[in-house]
């Protein structure tokens, strides 16, 4: 399949959009593993508008501390929606992971090209023969089905995204572990 192209977006009357909720809204209402006992879903994306990255990076180290690390990943978590415990969004799989310092992860690859935001940490990430060196800030892409093999300098912990979700969906996603088991 080649691209979708299909866009949507819809403007609203007022230059902006009013605040109807309280900040913090949607994690008290959906973030403790509890759904208001007549809730109806409206829309296919998560209700938890957003996620704070400190309690994230806390999950994250939660993580680290059951010492289960994927040899592929390190410690790799994925946002969700509280209401199906799918993806967050319908079309983006976004996730954040931890790479302990030391770490060099096996060799991957996915179906999915996927997007990675340095957020902590640096280190060097080799994509199918070619090495490159990152730290906070900096961006780089993996492209669909080419060997990934990330190396920690020090704690390092990245932001990713890809559409990850919409082939599974499709029955299209697909992944190469080499011998490395998931977890």
């Amino acid at each position: 399949m080649s691209l979708f192209d299909a866009s949507f977006a819809e403007e609203h009357q007022e230059d902006q959009q009013p605040i109807t909720r309280r900040d913090g809204d949607s994690s008290w209402r959906f973030g403790a593993n509890m759904l208001p006992v007549d809730y109806e879903p409206t829309r296919m994306s998560s209700p938890i508008f957003n996620y704070p990255y400190e309690r994230s990076r806390e999950a994250l180290e939660h993580l680290k501390l059951q010492g289960e690390v994927d040899p592929c990943h390190g410690f790799k978590m994925r946002y969700i929606n509280p209401i199906d415990g799918g993806w967050a969004m319908p079309t983006i799989s976004p996730c954040l992971q931890l790479l302990p310092k030391g770490m060099k992860t096996n060799p991957y690859r996915s179906t999915d090209a996927t997007v990675f935001v340095v957020t902590e940490g640096t280190g060097r990430t080799t994509i199918a023969g070619n090495t490159y060196e990152w730290g906070p800030r900096d961006i780089f892409v993996v492209p669909s089905w080419k060997s990934v093999v990330h190396e920690a300098g020090t704690d390092a912990v990245m932001f990713s995204y890809s559409d990850r979700v919409c082939q599974e969906k499709l029955g299209l996603w697909r992944e190469d572990r080499g011998n490395a088991l998931p977890l």
